[in-house]
């Protein structure tokens, strides 16, 4: 007789008692099921040398195949649980008041921004929107870094007055 025939023999004889222990382990008959197929298809497709004691190296198996299996479902479960606490929850999303609202400002501001003088505008959209350094966008509209200081100053003033541009 072979050695993996002999793990094969051994395996069919203490099955029973390696499903108790695995379902004892493992808290569920089914994992233990799929835990003993697991160790079946070990046996089968390993290669082991001579083993004196077949039942207690099968035990050993099944010990550290549960083992690594509760050490993959508690891994499974911390993933998981991280994956939910980044998901975003149904209150963060904007009803739909909120929407129409958000909507109603950002045309609001869009036609501010319009209503700007070009060099105005350019330069809150340098600024603002597209992040360019105030040096730069003195250098790309042929002005100093104060100018574009005040433009952006009357800017911000332009959007946040009731009025609009009253003075331009």
């Amino acid at each position: 007789m072979t050695q993996g025939s002999g793990l094969a023999a051994a395996y069919l004889e203490q099955r029973p008692a390696l499903l108790r222990l695995l379902s004892a382990r493992l808290g569920s008959v089914s994992e233990a099921e799929d835990a003993l197929q697991d160790l079946w298809l070990k046996i089968e497709g390993g290669t082991t040398g001579p083993v004196e004691h077949p039942a207690a190296y099968l035990f050993r198996m099944a010990s550290n195949l549960a083992t690594d299996r509760r050490v993959a479902a508690v891994r499974r479960g911390t993933l998981e649980t991280a994956w939910d606490a980044v998901q975003p929850q149904p209150t963060e999303f904007p009803d739909s008041e909120r929407l129409l609202l958000s909507r109603d400002a950002l045309a609001h501001v869009e036609t501010r921004i319009a209503a700007m003088p070009e060099r105005m505008q350019a330069a809150y959209r340098l600024f603002r929107i597209e992040q360019v350094p105030q040096r730069e966008i003195a250098t790309r509209l042929g002005v100093s870094v104060s100018a574009v200081e005040k433009l952006l100053h009357r800017a911000y003033l332009h959007l946040h007055r009731p009025g609009g541009l009253d003075d331009d």
